[in-house]
């Protein structure tokens, strides 16, 4: 049987529907998932372990019989705790099912498989009775349903049914509570994700219509490891609120409710910005907590613990607004099933029923563009450093006769050309956002076709001067795939002056071999996890690492994931896209010294855009190395990222280096690689 998979194609640009095995999308499931990530996590496996062990000794002291129902299960490990600390029986529900036949072999490896029964459904379908799936109600509910915003993987729509159907009335849960956190903040780095900002352009500030500037954008969660955004990065305009708590051990809904929480501004500002995370109390004292909060929140900022399964979340409020110190607030936050979103207004504000109504609601993009752009592409076209590179690169090729076709999704560059004063302006439809400044359908071109299908004709009998990109495509998944430039220029290559000029004229991609702060953990294998052995899982996970592409490169935003590089950058193949698409492979081959000592686990990979001779523009490190090896990258970009199946210890002394290869395929619009190390 074969399964259609959706892939980035960067010849055409598009996303191409493959047939592959029908083992593909499980192995890709468990290649880039997170449960490495969560075995790893002591904090989070010592704090369910201790609730597990009180819930246990609680439901003994009642002198009963321990049945416990774990949903989302996984390996298994939560259940294989519970029956260490007594529990009688566990029916461990998992609902993918690679998962849950791994999880049978480590209960079986574990020696419990006589009192676990894993139950391979989705836990609203599990039932009870003589016949059914459980022979009885479990009383004690231990589950880990939750994501980086709490409910968005269903958590309460299963809890509503498990209390309904699968528990007795009374049951322990674990964990018992969680506690939902929130601050309203200003931040300009952060707004910057949510908002296209007014930017300045050949002596004129072109501001973004009211049809954008005043729209809500999109309600979902953008979710950070707020920990690498630093605390001088915002600023609090209120203190840290508890918005709401819900009780795991009593029923629970999953309808739609709202909270509210008054407090006092404690500074002036721009309401923007919401940061948000829960902590997990799992006793009812509350004495266990499991907390999401930033380092930055902790005494010791070095001790927090980390994790990439849980992180935290930012919520953009629909509009920002002035607070003036010592007014007084009402945050509201709202939620159905599956989301959260947030809206502030003054507690002296009277508002009508249709008014509160109107808070409540969900946000709602009605401007196109928040439906286009993720949040950091936002950042991105809000980025001044780098729009100052590109306005640069286009003053000194521009001319009053210029003819400028523009090739990249939802790009600014029509406008700014445009503003600097071309001739012509052209940019194909299916890559172009026309709602982003009310001019660009007066002063733009749009043609409604593809690249390779443009003739002269379409462009009234002119040949194009200019042809830029930055490049940008929304298709694009590793740093290589904005190469569909490259195929575009190709194609349009009867239609260019003889000195056309290309923006950028090349690109280079760039390598450092890297010692990662916390990453190497998603894909480590883990042995024995709080005492119990879970090889079955390394086993499992690398062997789907081993299928088709699992094994290459990844995708991966790495300022918020600290490393240090134990190698120089090096650049190790460019790109001359003033030259049409070479038809056979381009290959290179090197090596770089590991010059510091540290563990290396892989590689960092990204594109650096020649815009011009002297202007370059970085989509991966935007500063030298330090002296240690710190590294500081783009936020706007994700960089490829290729793991070691096992790191390296570098002693730093440069006779171990890391060799590469590098096959670039015409034909694929891929880049095959493959690293090693070399000791000397």
């Amino acid at each position: 049987m074969k399964t259609f998979c959706g892939r980035a194609n960067p010849t055409t640009g598009a996303l191409d529907w493959v047939e592959e095995s029908e083992e593909y999308d499980y192995h890709q499931e468990i290649a880039r998932s997170c449960y490495a990530d969560m075995l790893h996590d002591h904090d989070r496996n010592e704090k369910y372990y201790l609730g597990i062990r009180a819930a246990v000794a609680r439901v003994k002291a009642r002198g009963e019989k321990v049945i416990i129902l774990d949903i989302g299960t996984g390996t298994g490990l939560l259940s294989m705790m519970a029956l260490t600390a007594g529990a009688d029986f566990c029916y461990a529900v998992e609902v993918f099912k690679p998962m849950a036949e791994a999880a049978q072999c480590i209960v079986e490896k574990n020696g419990f498989s006589d009192r676990i029964k894993i139950i391979n459904k989705h836990s609203t379908d599990v039932t009870v009775g003589p016949d059914g799936d459980m022979q009885m109600k479990a009383n004690i509910l231990i589950t880990e349903l939750f994501d980086t915003e709490l409910i968005g993987e269903g958590a309460l729509p299963s809890y509503e049914h498990a209390h309904q159907n699968l528990v007795q009335e009374g049951c322990e849960a674990v964990p018992h509570r969680a506690t939902v956190y929130a601050q309203l903040v200003e931040s300009e780095l952060l707004w910057s994700w949510a908002q296209l900002q007014p930017v300045e352009v050949g002596g004129a500030r072109l501001v973004p219509p009211p049809a954008v500037g005043h729209c809500a954008g999109a309600h979902s969660v953008c979710d950070i490891q707020l920990s690498q955004v630093s605390p001088k990065s915002f600023t609090p305009l209120g203190p840290l609120c508890a918005m709401f708590s819900v009780d795991f051990s009593r029923p629970v809904s999953s309808a739609f409710q709202s909270h509210s929480s008054q407090f006092v501004a404690q500074s002036s500002g721009q309401a923007q910005v919401v940061l948000s995370w829960w902590d997990l109390d799992m006793d009812p004292s509350g004495s266990i907590v499991c907390t999401m909060a930033p380092s930055w929140k902790y005494p010791q900022p070095k001790m927090a613990p980390w994790r990439d399964h849980w992180m935290q979340s930012v919520y953009f409020l629909p509009v920002e607004r002035g607070v003036t110190e010592g007014e007084e607030l009402n945050l509201t936050v709202c939620h159905d099933d599956y989301s959260l979103w947030y809206s502030l207004q003054s507690r002296s504000q009277q508002t009508t029923d249709s008014q509160t109504e109107a808070l409540h609601s969900r946000p709602c993009c009605t401007c196109q563009a928040h439906l286009l752009w993720t949040r950091p592409r936002f950042g991105e076209l809000n980025d001044r450093l780098r729009t100052e590179s590109y306005l640069s690169a286009l003053r000194s090729v521009g001319q009053e006769d210029s003819v400028c076709l523009s090739v990249s999704d939802g790009s600014l560059l029509p406008v700014f050309a445009h503003r600097l004063g071309a001739k012509k302006v052209l940019c194909f439809e299916h890559l172009c956002i026309h709602c982003t400044f009310s001019t660009l359908r007066l002063c733009v071109e749009l043609l409604e076709m593809r690249p390779d299908q443009l003739t002269r004709n379409d462009i009234g009998g002119e040949q194009i001067s200019v042809l830029m990109g930055e490049p940008y495509f929304s298709t694009s998944l590793l740093p290589w795939h904005s190469l569909f430039f490259w195929y575009c220029r190709t194609a349009l290559a009867g239609l260019l002056q003889p000195n056309a000029t290309i923006l950028p004229c090349s690109a280079t991609l760039h390598m450092v071999a890297v010692e990662f702060e916390d990453l190497w953990r998603i894909r480590a294998p883990c042995g024995t996890c709080e005492g119990f052995d879970v090889t079955p899982m390394d086993e499992m996970v690398q062997q789907s690492l081993d299928f088709h592409e699992s094994r290459e490169a990844e995708p991966h935003p790495l300022w918020e994931y600290p490393c240090r590089a134990l190698t120089q950058s090096t650049a190790t193949m460019t790109f001359d896209f003033t030259q049409c698409v070479p038809q056979q492979p381009i290959s290179r081959k090197g090596s770089v010294p590991l010059i510091r000592v540290g563990r290396c686990h892989g590689v960092a990979l990204w594109m650096e855009y020649h815009l011009t001779h002297d202007i370059t523009s970085s989509a991966g490190l935007i500063g030298p190395i330090s002296e240690q090896g710190d590294c500081e990258w783009v936020r706007h970009r994700k960089q490829g990222v290729y793991f070691f199946r096992s790191p390296w210890e570098s002693s730093g002394d440069g006779r171990a280096a890391v060799s590469y290869s590098f096959t670039f395929e015409p034909s694929l619009g891929d880049i095959k690689m493959d690293f090693s190390i070399e000791s000397g």
